[in-house]
């Protein structure tokens, strides 16, 4: 069965781009009579707010979104909240360690950044240098014991390629060695969000993920996360951005860029699932054009005729719907 998911961060109002790939997910589950799951990705604590995440789950429900599995206590694979999965990471990161697949870091912002200018300056990919990769077992709890809270790399095999095929951009391949060892979990000891992200979908069977394109350079980080823990890797796929008439990414300098907004406005939600769900996908057939309902517009959607190119927010469309 076809699992998706929709995986926001609750620290803001909902905008459109995250509209639309809640949309896109939700449209392709119903088509395929699956399940849509809905988790709050909550691990930057400073910024989210349990405002936000019940603002964001009113906005889904007004705009026609609904999930099969989530934070309202549907579903057997929770908790859906990622602040309250805690003891399901640290069981993960036991068994990096165990496997050498994993070690502190202790190197501080400054040295980072610094490493960062030096590799930008010599035309390098800048990436972690491995400085606390090979520290002594009796370094790391001398410097543990003298109070350094050290963060956690995941430690990349060297000269490895990762080849995966992206459902809207085609086959990619990263290169080990431009990656670097990456990290996992925070000097605070929270999550980092490439490594929960992976876990969960895992352990939550998503079959298939559509998010933004910015997150394509994630992908191969997952599923080396997912491949070493002998964990199945869903299909994913990258969203080509939404661009406001300037050709910039949309943003509140364009207008309405939240639902908050365009609700106030006093758009209806059909009006908005008609325009977003072809903002980046094209329908076809003699009805394509027709103003459609919710299983309408699941019955013809299709990740193949996702566009690769950027999608342009045009209010006019919009009102041509409303």
């Amino acid at each position: 069965m076809i699992r998706t998911r929709f995986a926001p961060s609750p620290t803001g109002y909902m905008h459109c781009g995250n509209a639309r790939t809640a949309l896109f997910n939700g449209l392709y589950a119903s088509k395929e009579k699956g399940a849509l799951i809905l988790r709050i990705e909550d691990t930057d604590h400073a910024r989210s707010s349990n405002e936000f995440m019940h603002v964001l789950q009113e906005n889904l429900g007004w705009l026609g979104v609904h999930w099969q599995e989530g934070p309202d206590g549907k579903g057997a694979h929770g908790p859906y909240v990622q602040s309250q999965r805690h003891s399901l990471y640290e069981n993960y990161y036991q068994k990096l360690q165990a496997l050498g697949k994993s070690y502190p870091c202790f190197c501080s912002d400054a040295q980072l950044a610094m490493n960062r200018k030096l590799q930008i300056a010599r035309g390098e990919p800048p990436r972690y240098p491995g400085t606390c990769r090979k520290l002594e077992s009796a370094t790391v709890a001398a410097r543990i014991a003298a109070g350094e809270k050290p963060a956690t790399r995941f430690a990349v095999t060297p000269g490895s390629k990762i080849t995966f095929t992206d459902l809207v951009k085609g086959e990619q391949t990263f290169v080990s060695d431009d990656i670097g060892d990456f990290i996992i979990r925070r000097a605070d000891g929270s999550a980092s969000f490439m490594f929960c992200n992976a876990i969960d979908d895992a352990l939550m069977e998503v079959t298939h993920v559509l998010r933004g394109e910015d997150h394509l350079a994630n992908t191969p980080r997952q599923l080396m996360i997912q491949t070493v823990l002998d964990l199945t890797s869903p299909q994913y796929g990258h969203l080509s951005l939404i661009l406001g008439d300037d050709g910039a990414p949309l943003s509140k300098r364009h207008g309405s860029a939240s639902l908050e907004d365009l609700r106030a406005e006093g758009f209806l939600p059909l009006a908005l699932l008609n325009y977003m769900a072809r903002l980046g996908h094209t329908y076809t057939g003699e009805h394509a054009n027709d103003f459609m309902n919710w299983l309408e517009l699941a019955a013809g959607f299709d990740p193949a005729r996702l566009n690769r190119a950027p999608a342009r927010f045009d209010r006019h469309q919009l009102l041509h719907w409303q």
